[in-house]
């Protein structure tokens, strides 16, 4: 072998060795910008699973208010017998009642008024109100629940005759609602609740059993709400629950 050879074949052993160079460099550099990109990606990654983690849970259930925001009408009892006088006159009893737009807590008047106040202890016990509507709200007046049929015209199949106020209704006060025809007290679940001055001066015709002590604003905000010709709030505003409590006076 010639001194040509040998240098034309050291020539291309060189240019061998630089085009393996450059490709473990340009994989080097694939390699590296890999690795930075991953190191980028991580962290979206990781929120986005946490992301889903969450989602999942709470579609589960696991995540939900103990309070629901939402309720059904269900279908209820309208064939009952009035209530039996079961208070303890030595108790104080409380309502609160939880509505789509919000909580009311309710003192309730067992002492003036123990016909009235049990039997809307007694509805609320067995759920008779859960899930029924606030069928009509005006404006500076009343806002009106409590009916199984949602227009005004429905009872649980009795009627009590309630006690009559002697000193009127005041903001926040909660009563039996009841016809014209009616006699004065006379009801059977419908009730309603003073939220203005027209409700305020109201005639002393209807069974007063209680006083909003906490929460008028949710029912100022009910009274607020869009409503056909009716007086009907266009969207349902529910009573989710109401529950009774009782403690010492």
């Amino acid at each position: 072998m010639g001194k040509a050879d040998k240098r034309e074949r050291q020539k291309q052993n060189r240019a061998a060795a630089n085009e393996a160079q450059l490709v473990a460099l340009k994989r080097k550099r694939r390699n590296r910008s890999l690795r930075n990109l991953a190191l980028l990606l991580l962290p979206v990654l990781a929120i986005f699973a946490w992301s889903q983690f969450r989602s999942n849970r709470s579609d589960s259930g696991q995540n939900t208010p103990k309070s629901s925001t939402t309720a059904k009408p269900v279908k209820k009892n309208t064939n009952q017998k009035a209530p039996v006088l079961t208070l303890d006159p030595t108790k104080k009893y409380t309502a609160t009642m939880e509505t789509t737009d919000g909580t009311m807590v309710i003192e309730l008047d067992a002492k003036n008024a123990p016909i009235a106040t049990n039997n809307f202890v007694s509805l609320s016990r067995q759920g008779f109100y859960d899930g029924l509507t606030f069928h009509r709200i005006v404006k500076d007046f009343v806002i009106q629940g409590g009916d199984p049929q949602g227009d005004g015209l429905g009872g649980p199949g009795y009627q009590v005759p309630g006690e009559v106020p002697t000193n009127n209704y005041e903001l926040g006060s909660i009563a039996a609602a009841k016809t014209g025809a009616d006699a004065p007290g006379l009801f059977g679940s419908q009730f309603f609740i003073v939220t203005g001055d027209q409700g305020v001066g109201l005639p002393n015709e209807y069974a007063r059993f209680g006083k909003v002590s906490s929460g008028l604003d949710v029912a100022l905000k009910i009274q607020d709400a869009p409503k056909d010709s009716n007086d009907k709030p266009k969207k349902p505003i529910y009573i989710v629950k109401i529950s009774i409590t009782e403690s010492a006076v």
